[in-house]
């Protein structure tokens, strides 16, 4: 082991996702009195900030807006994971957990990742800047695996309920997955400049943006550790569900709070990465990690519950209820509003994050 990589798992970067990574083993499965609670928040706290920066050094090596789809992605693999593990111990009081995890997803990325991000960004730089094309794509591919695969299956007839017949199950999986490909493919490859920050005339690029990129040994050992530290984050935030979910009973709230509960959780990293993103007036990378999140959510997600549906018990639910294609539409229509000019002020960031605190004031009161 060199002395630079022994030198960064002794940092607490380096050592917070191992030892999180060691207490979810200790700790999976069991039930947790309260002092292990607080023991497990705080090193879930800590995976977090390591995984933003492990992050952010691989973002730095590879550039954007590959550095995004890292983050995106690695958490969305691992949230879909935890959704099946789920659902394959649920039965069928589970059957509605996909749909419910991945609009939460949606309406935290869509409003309040990206209107955090804007919010931070126009304050501080007096307008948030950012590129139409890029993040109109976003958005509209958003809104169309969204519809495809959430507001559909409210209105087919085939199968009873808001669920897709077998035929139409394994049609959304394939569209998901074929215009999550090319969404991938439009962002890295033929369309790359469409999604990279944009760099006003009197911008002052801080020390970070001049530094010299990591090095290949470094970048493995951050994308190592950065899997360490999302798993832990995930499996963390699984183990204090059930305080979780004793603490909404308790209160009497309605069981979906928990839902929203975990997807804040899981989606800090991201939350964080962006708003540190914005305040260096790079919100197009905010607008990259929200949207991209919520476009691998529903991208991945749907294919893999739709494949794991041939063996896991009970139905699988994924059309939404009117209060919630109200707010989709809502979101979808003020993103649209918000993207065109390239340019937003506070007052797009507050609509956003306006229509997030909808959503859990209906989750919490429907």
């Amino acid at each position: 082991m060199s002395a630079r990589l022994r030198a960064l798992l002794l940092h607490w970067t380096g050592a917070v996702p191992v030892l999180a990574v060691v207490l979810l083993a200790l700790s999976w499965g069991r039930s947790l009195p309260i002092p292990l609670v607080v023991l497990v928040s705080c090193f879930l706290a800590g995976a977090v900030l390591a995984a933003v920066h492990h992050a952010e050094v691989i973002a730095h090596r590879v550039g954007e807006p590959f550095g995004s789809l890292v983050l995106a992605v690695a958490v969305t693999i691992i949230e879909v994971a935890l959704i099946v593990t789920l659902m394959a111990d649920g039965g069928e009081k589970s059957a509605a957990l996909a749909r419910d995890t991945v609009f939460a997803a949606v309406m935290i990325t869509c409003n309040g990742i990206v209107g955090l991000s804007l919010l931070v960004g126009a304050l501080r730089h007096k307008v948030a800047v950012f590129n139409a094309e890029g993040t109109g794509a976003e958005l509209a591919a958003v809104a169309t695996l969204s519809g495809l695969s959430l507001v559909l299956p409210t209105f087919t007839t085939t199968t009873p309920g808001p669920r897709f017949s077998t035929t139409q199950l394994i049609f959304a999986a394939l569209a998901a997955l074929a215009l999550y490909g090319l969404f991938v493919t439009t962002q890295t490859v033929r369309h790359r400049d469409y999604f990279l920050p944009v760099v006003t005339a009197d911008e002052v690029m801080d020390t970070e943006e001049h530094a010299e990129p990591p090095s290949g040994r470094r970048t493995l050992a951050a994308v190592g550790l950065l899997a360490l530290a999302l798993i832990a984050v995930v499996g963390l935030a699984k183990g204090v569900s059930p305080t979780i979910e004793s603490g909404v009973a308790a209160a009497g709230l309605p069981s979906s709070v928990v839902g929203i509960v975990i997807a804040l959780l899981v989606l800090l990293p991201e939350t964080i990465a962006a708003v540190r993103a914005a305040k260096r007036d790079r919100v197009q990378t905010s607008l990259n990690l929200g949207l991209g999140s919520a476009m691998a959510s529903i991208g991945l997600t749907i294919p893999a519950v739709a494949a794991a549906s041939a063996w896991l018990p009970g139905p699988l639910y994924l059309g939404l209820g009117a209060t919630h294609m109200v707010l989709l539409a809502l979101t979808v229509m003020v993103g649209t509003l918000t993207v065109i000019p390239g340019r937003a002020t506070p007052l797009q960031g507050g609509m956003h994050l306006a229509l997030l605190a909808a959503y859990i004031v209906l989750a919490v009161s429907p």
